[in-house]
């Protein structure tokens, strides 16, 4: 997008030119240009012409459900949150280990259980009032309370006795593993120590509240008329479903580095209708890019395509509680009858991975030493299979084929899809209709089963598949941390994640020794059996390993987001040149 030019025009009163002899008026306008270069001399050319507003505006996908990290649960939301607060430590854009937030630095005991933060001294809210160790904990207290029952407080378990307060099986918050040792001193103590423990403290549910604020307003607190955070910025409009504004907050802790004034989050439904506004100049970051135009963006504008691998699996979650779904066999079949290479290779066309097994790449730690089991050294735990195990292959590295489903769908049943029910597959977005009708006709073609499709807005969606209210979804794994423990921890019994509603007291098992494991190399071997278990019993079938197309401006500077969907907004700007 070209830079924008305003031109100034002046021209003399009409009356002077007529009445002038044109040899006077050569002169005097001569004149006039030699005083205009004596004072461009004096007055830098920068403020000349007035420079246009560091107003960003990118585009919103999503129309948030909540703007309260208690009760956030979609990156879409945390887009807008993180902007308008910070946590103790907050995501490195470039993939590194957390960076300093509204903590200045943190201590970690020799034991590794006990982390202190050290808050900044000069850190406001946005009202003025001093951020203080103690509102990080009336925060933890308010979002582990019961009542509240916050999406992501499985966060938090790894701090002392936090799930068994969540569970209500205790009641005393005095014992729970924080404590605010002065105003400026916040002290966590966790069950068992976790290395990875400052990428949790990171993570968008850790975001504190103005706990005055929100005992003042209740749920309205995250209206814009009530809302203080402690982030760069400040909630100025929220129009549903047309557009969320955040101006900055002369109050932030690093208000005078802040180059942007405002950020205007716009509500565009569709990668088609960005790709027009962009075109337009109407925003300056999209979301997604319509895949009929990747290829034109590549070849002629590659400057403003943009592409991030992402640490994310996108997947058919099944429904357990609804037969014949509760068969493993049948599940099963429906993951295998799936051809991922041609879903990526011909449909997607945007980068993304075919996924033979469930854990994206990024997060797969295999350390040099570590005795990660063979498929033929499972432990007896492991549940038992057909012969076809999901896990770890494709037909062309002669893993399970197209036969081997039609033999296990047959095994439950249904032979050549006979009887089987007609069931409905639901996402959220138009940009996915490509890809389930493209499953639609594999499984009709390879197993005989019909299917049919329906979209529902995102927060509904999501609702559905957390109530169970729904046959075969597409989803994708919503991580808040680089840790595949906790990617896996989803579907162990009654997590929130857990939207095929699954349940095994062995997976669950084999989950807490993961939690318990004394090094890496005994880490790695339990996440390779988990993960194995759970591709076994296939209440999943991962698709494929996801990126990030998106469209943005050269003008637009500083702009990063890493592998979870984490952006930055403290060192973006505009650039005028």
């Amino acid at each position: 997008m070209p830079p924008h030019v305003t031109l100034i025009s002046s021209s003399p009163p009409n009356g002077v030119r007529s009445a002038w002899p044109r040899i006077f008026l050569c002169g005097f306008l001569s004149l006039i240009a030699a005083l205009q270069s004596a004072c461009a001399k004096r007055e830098p050319a920068s403020t000349a012409v007035a420079s246009r507003p560091q107003i960003l505006r990118v585009s919103q996908r999503a129309e948030p459900a909540d703007l309260d990290p208690a009760r956030a649960t979609i990156p879409d939301e945390f887009f807008i949150i993180r902007a308008l607060s910070e946590g103790l430590l907050i995501p490195d854009p470039a993939g590194g280990a957390p960076l300093p937030g509204a903590a200045e630095r943190f201590d970690v005991s020799a034991d590794g259980l006990t982390y202190t933060f050290r808050l900044r001294p000069d850190a406001k809210w946005s009202n003025g009032e001093p951020v203080i160790a103690a509102d990080f904990v009336e925060s933890y207290r308010r979002l582990l309370t019961p009542a509240t029952a916050a999406p992501k407080a499985h966060l938090f378990y790894a701090v002392k006795n936090a799930r068994a307060f969540v569970t209500g099986a205790l009641a005393d918050f005095s014992v729970v593993g924080f404590a605010a040792s002065d105003a400026h001193t916040l002290v966590v103590t966790l069950a068992a120590p976790l290395p990875r423990f400052p990428f949790y403290v990171a993570s968008g549910p850790w975001i504190p509240v103005n706990p005055r604020v929100v005992a003042r307003h209740g749920r309205k607190w995250t209206l814009p008329e009530n809302f203080v955070g402690n982030g760069p910025f400040s909630l100025a409009e929220w129009r549903p479903h047309q557009r969320i504004v955040v101006k900055k907050n002369p109050a932030f802790r690093t208000a005078a580095t802040v180059r942007l004034a405002e950020i205007q989050f716009i509500h565009l439904d569709t990668a088609d209708s960005e790709e027009r506004a962009f075109r337009a100049g109407q925003v300056d970051v999209t979301m997604d890019v319509p895949k009929t135009k990747l290829e034109v963006y590549a070849r002629e504008r590659p400057a403003e395509l943009h592409r991030v691998a992402l640490a994310e699996t996108r997947y058919l979650a099944f429904n357990s509680r609804r037969p014949p779904l509760d068969d493993a066999r049948v599940r099963q079949a429906l993951a295998l009858a799936v051809d991922r290479p041609r879903l990526v290779e011909r449909v997607l066309l945007g980068g993304q991975t075919p996924a033979a097994n469930f854990l994206p790449p990024s997060l797969v730690v295999v350390p040099a030493l570590a005795a990660v089991p063979s498929r033929d050294a499972r432990d007896s735990r492991d549940p038992p299979s057909p012969g076809y195990g999901v896990a770890r292959g494709t037909p062309a590295s002669g893993g399970p084929t197209v036969a081997d489903a039609q033999r296990l769908l047959a095994a439950a049943g249904f032979p050549g899809g006979k009887n089987f029910p007609r069931f409905e597959i639901t996402a959220w977005s138009s940009s996915q209709v490509a890809t389930l009708e493209t499953i639609q006709a594999m499984w009709r073609q390879n197993l005989g089963v019909e299917i049919s499709i329906a979209l529902r807005e995102a927060k509904v969606h999501l609702a559905a598949l957390a109530a169970g209210d729904y046959d075969i979804g597409f989803i994708n794994t919503l991580l808040d941390v680089p840790d595949a423990a906790a990617l896996l921890a989803d579907f162990t019994t009654g997590a929130p994640a857990n939207y095929p509603h699954w349940s095994d007291p062995a997976y669950d098992a084999l989950l807490g020794e993961l939690a318990a494991a004394p090094d890496t190399a005994a880490r790695a071997a339990l996440e390779r059996r988990a993960e194995d278990f759970l591709l076994r019993a296939a209440p999943v079938a991962p698709l494929y390993f996801n990126t990030h197309n998106w469209l943005q401006s050269p003008r637009v500077r500083g702009w990063q987001e890493d592998a979870l969907w984490a952006r930055s907004y403290l060192h973006v700007y505009l650039d005028e040149k």
